[in-house]
């Protein structure tokens, strides 16, 4: 048996609380197989894998597409946009007051000014003869009076226009208030690459590599499956036809036990001859029992292969068979190239580990190409409110933005140089994670084929001991009914012969099971 009892007993009790009898069918190594392709869990699971790196591949393509984003959003401020300080909102609500005092304060240094000259020139006149004292003094009064006349004119003219022009300053105050406490947004940009050093590309490449490797680790899970089924199946044919071995060896200890126990009674055997056999029907006995137990719990595993109820009635259409329908296999007449070629074409796992070394060589590609000018197209409108192409008016206004970015990087102290050298280094380690599995798998088919061949030998010697084990105990049957040999040594006939029978089931699953390894090994499943 190729699984050893530990893993068929856990198997057993792991299905022993599924409950449920189904009807009883006959199935084929085929029918088996693609039970176990439609309801494999692991299978299941590469397939959805599968279908996440088509959409990563998908997803990787629209990179190379423009990307359009819309964005809108609210804020509150509880403190408004000031354009203007405090000083001059001061300065701009009083500036008619602040100019009247300072036209009052020239208009009463000019009047100073102005009586000071009349006053010289009148004095001057005096002096020349032109005016008498009297006409002086009495054109120096009308002076003042005129002086008088015009201050009192001002200062009544002063506080209207103090007060409109503090009206003005107070419109532009207000025309600079800016209502920002509320601010609304939204906008509309794109986003289109044009040279990204080269990353763009190998992300594609990388996700169709990734994609193959999906593909590849369906065919793996496939061969697993296959494989592990091929194996359960012809291990159940194997336990079957050694039930009906040991009913029949059963049967040959009971009759030979029987026939003892009739000599004893005539006293012609001995009491020692009948306990000898009692302990041989013992003996087959429980040999029959282990069989049956064996046999469950490897109908259990294969029903669980399957996706079946554990306690399915099942039977193999290679179980009622006479015989096993084994065939000596022609050995492998390939050159050491053609198995290597054959591995690269079939064996999904290499094919996984080719397209993971390509990976790593893109991965150096996208290193390099983010240390490399990046250039991308840009636009987009931006609508707010309050808007400030009209002053801060409070309706939604936008402009049209449209440029170009252009990432250049200049110095990083030998960071791109360091990085891609640890991608190239990475790459390596990838070529030679897959040049030792081609080795390993390289030689797993010669060891199959050495397999092949022990299996063959074996079979053909198992077929030749049959015939001679059947004669020596027909021999000793006869010779027991004669009466010229012992019981003991119609036994050791009986066991030499059960012994026969058991290789040679062996050695007819041992080349079953080494055909089916042969084919795993050159992916052939």
């Amino acid at each position: 048996m190729r699984k050893t009892i530990t893993s068929i007993i856990l198997l057993g009790c792991i299905g022993g609380g599924m409950t449920g009898e189904v009807a009883a069918q006959t199935l084929s190594l085929d029918s088996c197989r693609a039970l176990a392709l439609r309801s494999n869990k692991q299978l299941s699971i590469a397939r959805v894998k599968k279908e996440v790196a088509t959409n990563t591949r998908k997803m990787a393509r629209t990179k190379y597409l423009p990307h359009i984003t819309l964005a809108g959003g609210y804020m509150y401020s509880s403190r408004e946009i000031s354009l203007l300080s405090d000083e001059q909102k001061a300065m701009f609500s009083n500036i008619g007051t602040i100019g009247m005092q300072t036209i009052a304060g020239k208009m009463q240094n000019f009047r100073g000014e102005l009586g000071e000259a009349m006053t010289q020139k009148f004095t001057n006149m005096v002096a020349n003869g032109l005016l008498t004292p009297e006409e002086a003094m009495k054109f120096s009064g009308m002076a003042q009076e005129l002086s008088g006349i015009i201050g009192t004119a001002g200062r009544s003219l002063a506080q209207p226009l103090a007060e409109t022009a503090n009206a003005m300053g107070e419109k532009i105050v207000e025309m600079f208030h800016t209502n920002t406490h509320h601010i609304y947004t939204a906008s509309a940009m794109l986003a289109q690459p044009i040279y990204m050093g080269g990353a763009i590309t190998a992300g594609n490449r990388m996700a169709d590599i990734a994609e193959k490797i999906a593909e590849a680790g369906i065919d793996a899970k496939q061969h697993d499956v296959l494989y592990n089924i091929d194996n359960a199946y012809w291990t159940v044919v194997s336990l079957r036809h050694k039930q009906k071995l040991a009913e029949g060896y059963l049967e040959l200890v009971q009759k030979l036990n029987d026939d003892v126990h009739k000599m004893i009674e005539n006293g012609v055997a001995t009491r020692a001859d009948g306990l000898k056999v009692d302990v041989a029907v013992n003996e087959a006995d429980m040999t029959k029992a282990k069989v049956d137990n064996g046999l469950a719990l490897a109908r259990m595993y294969l029903c669980q292969l399957c996706g079946i109820n554990l306690n399915s009635d099942i039977t193999l259409e290679d179980e009622g068979d006479k015989e096993i329908d084994a065939e000596l296999l022609p050995e492998s007449n390939h050159s050491p190239e053609e198995i290597a070629e054959k591995l690269k074409d079939q064996r999904p796992e290499l094919q996984m580990l080719s397209d993971a070394v390509e990976i790593k060589k893109q991965e150096t590609k996208i290193a390099r190409a983010a240390y490399m000018p990046q250039v991308a197209l840009l636009g987009g409108v931006v609508f707010t409110n309050p808007s400030v192409y009209n002053g801060f008016e409070r309706k939604f206004k936008g402009a049209l933005n449209v440029g170009v970015m252009v990432k250049v990087p200049v110095l990083d102290w030998g960071e791109a140089m360091y990085k891609i050298r640890a991608a190239k280094c990475a790459a390596n380690i990838a070529q030679m994670t897959y040049d030792e599995a081609q080795e390993m798998m390289e030689l797993q088919v010669s060891q199959c084929n050495f397999k092949v061949r022990e299996a063959n030998k074996n079979l053909a010697t198992a077929r030749k001991n049959i015939s001679r084990a059947e004669e020596n105990l027909r021999c000793a049957n006869l010779g027991f009914k004669e009466g010229v040999m012992q019981a003991t040594e119609v036994m050791e006939a009986q066991t030499a012969w059960l012994q026969a029978q058991t290789q040679k089931i062996d050695a007819e699953i041992d080349v079953k099971m080494s055909e089916v390894a042969l084919k795993k090994a050159l992916g052939e499943m």
